[in-house]
């Protein structure tokens, strides 16, 4: 099964947050451990960059191009498809734009779970979304 990581827990696992990035980390190598293959989309890249891009933060900006290049993530596209699904997703759910994207992405990769901390994510009957605790 591939599982598709939202933007909170990319940030949570790079910039290393004291309270959510053990329970990320131990989340993820359990879905490793399972033969799960983890995704993100190329929407996910852009929000996780622009902070460190704005502080001017090299060290984690390099940190974010680490992990979006390493093998152990696929980078999922956003196609024209993914943008017109994500219109459906924003029309029926009333998500912000971004979300939409991200689950659109989940959706037409034909993922079999989205990864958040966001709860209103929960709402989305498309595909299972798993919300950290």
């Amino acid at each position: 099964m591939i599982v598709c990581l939202d933007t909170n827990i990319i940030i949570y696992n790079v910039e290393g947050d004291a309270i959510w990035e053990p329970k990320v980390d131990h989340r993820m190598q359990e879905l490793l451990i399972s033969r799960n293959n983890l995704a993100t989309s190329d929407a996910t890249r852009l929000e996780c960059l622009v902070g460190p891009i704005r502080s001017g933060n090299a060290v984690i900006l390099s940190d974010y191009q680490t992990f979006f290049s390493s093998s152990g993530i696929q980078m999922l596209p956003v196609t024209v498809s993914v943008w017109e699904r994500a219109a459906q997703i924003r029309a029926n759910f009333k998500f912000q734009a971004m979300d939409s994207v991200h689950l659109a992405t989940a959706i037409e990769y034909g993922c079999g779970l989205f990864l958040t901390n966001d709860i209103q994510l929960a709402r989305c009957t498309l595909i299972p979304v798993e919300v950290m605790k």
